[in-house]
């Protein structure tokens, strides 16, 4: 009683700082452009909490005459039933969003706007439902999110949490696949299979990772903690961590830069020539 009464003592930036932000910036929309009052509103004004909001806006954006919204918020409530961690990873993704895009700047954009962010909660959600047993309705949600986002995640795929996906337009992961916590991943990123066998057969990556624009990583190989692959990389190796790789095929240049890649968003990856 006394840890509920001094919750409801602290304002709410205190209990729960990512919503309180979200709420923030959905209050001061409102307030400067009428004409998203009601998206405001109805998306975030309207909720007690952040699970309630995430779940209505994404359903609203997937709801198709096939599945309505409303059937899709449901399934979402119970995912949330079987997964309570949902909405503690959903708050480090927009976190890491809000941290490390440049583009970023109230908690409010991701939520609302970014397809990515809203790509990797949908899965989230598919996830959980997956492991429900509610198969078919995990694999319409991934079918959903890949006509709306761009993005396919098969509902069985493993994410940690602190996820940025940047844009998010071509990410595709399979099945078995795994990634780790606090990892940025760009546009156009495959984690991909080899083979048509039914077994572990999809990249394991790891903590920290940076994965840049339109590379590809295939099979089943890991990807250590703290490594950077460069954009347009082909992997089809193991990858040390802590360290960059590049080309295709993909081969070990030097280190990752930094202790954190995924946290900095260092891109550039210096080559240097055989004599040079």
């Amino acid at each position: 009683m006394m840890t509920s009464n001094l919750r409801r003592s602290l304002p709410l930036e205190a209990v729960d700082p990512v919503w309180g932000a979200i709420l923030a910036g959905a209050r001061d929309i409102a307030a400067k452009e009428p004409a998203l009052a009601n998206l405001v509103y109805s998306s975030i004004l309207n909720h007690e909490t952040f699970e309630s909001a995430l779940a209505h806006r994404l359903s609203e954006r997937l709801g198709h005459e096939d599945v309505s919204a409303d059937l899709i918020r449901q399934a979402m409530a119970e995912a949330l039933g079987v997964d309570a961690e949902i909405g503690a990873q959903a708050r480090a993704d927009l976190a890491a969003t809000l941290e490390r895009d440049p583009a970023c700047h109230r908690a409010i954009e991701p939520f609302l706007y970014f397809k990515g962010f809203q790509a990797i909660q949908t899965h989230r959600f598919a996830h959980a439902l997956w492991g429900a047993g509610r198969r078919d309705m995990a694999l319409y949600l991934q079918s959903r999110a890949s006509q709306v986002f761009q993005v396919d995640i098969n509902p069985a795929a493993k994410f940690g949490q602190g996820i940025m996906l940047d844009h998010g337009t071509g990410f595709v992961v399979g099945e078995t696949a795994v990634v780790g916590d606090h990892c940025s991943i760009m546009q156009g990123v495959t984690l991909g299979g080899t083979g048509k066998a039914d077994q572990d057969r999809h990249p394991k990556i790891g903590n920290g990772v940076l994965i840049g624009a339109g590379a590809i990583v295939l099979g089943n190989i890991e990807v250590g903690d703290c490594a950077r692959v460069a954009a347009g990389s082909v992997v089809v190796k193991p990858v040390p961590p802590r360290v960059t790789v590049a080309g295709v095929p993909a081969k070990v240049i030097g280190e990752a830069g930094c202790a954190v890649p995924a946290n900095v968003m260092d891109h550039v990856v210096m080559v240097h020539e055989p004599g040079a």
